[in-house]
């Protein structure tokens, strides 16, 4: 393989990684969305 096919290959390498890492970071520190604490809260209202 010579220089420049090693090259692109590192780069798209770390490029992948990067992308990856940020999409990682991304759901670990995402809130998550405020949920009722039980099935009844979601139950229609007797008519």
């Amino acid at each position: 393989m010579n220089g420049s096919a090693t090259t692109l290959m590192v780069i798209v390498q770390v490029a992948v990684i990067c992308i990856t890492g940020y999409f990682f970071y991304l759901v670990l520190t995402t809130k998550p969305k405020p949920e009722p604490d039980s099935y009844s809260e979601n139950d229609e209202e007797p008519r």
